[in-house]
């Protein structure tokens, strides 16, 4: 499966804190072995992000993305809740 991220997402990686950056790779390499894997409480969104999908990096920080095909995913966006406005 290959990971493309989107510039929206690399400028809000950037700006995250240390240790959610680390929670974020842990959480992608779980991603890439099984997309819906329970420790990630991954959801498909609804309303004007009906077309993405997100999955937990804690109970606060979450990522945003979408299938682009059958083996690529775009990473839309990272961080809070802010991310689905």
């Amino acid at each position: 499966m290959k990971i493309k991220i989107s510039p929206r997402f690399e400028k809000n990686y950037k700006r995250l804190p240390k240790r959610i950056k680390e929670k974020a790779k842990e959480k992608e390499t779980i991603f890439r072995n099984n997309f819906f894997d329970p420790r990630l409480k991954t959801h498909k969104l609804k309303g004007k992000c009906q077309d993405s999908w997100a999955f937990w990096i804690n109970d606060s920080y979450r990522i945003k993305f979408i299938f682009i095909s059958d083996n690529e995913i775009l990473f839309l966006n990272i961080g809070t809740h802010e991310i689905y406005k």
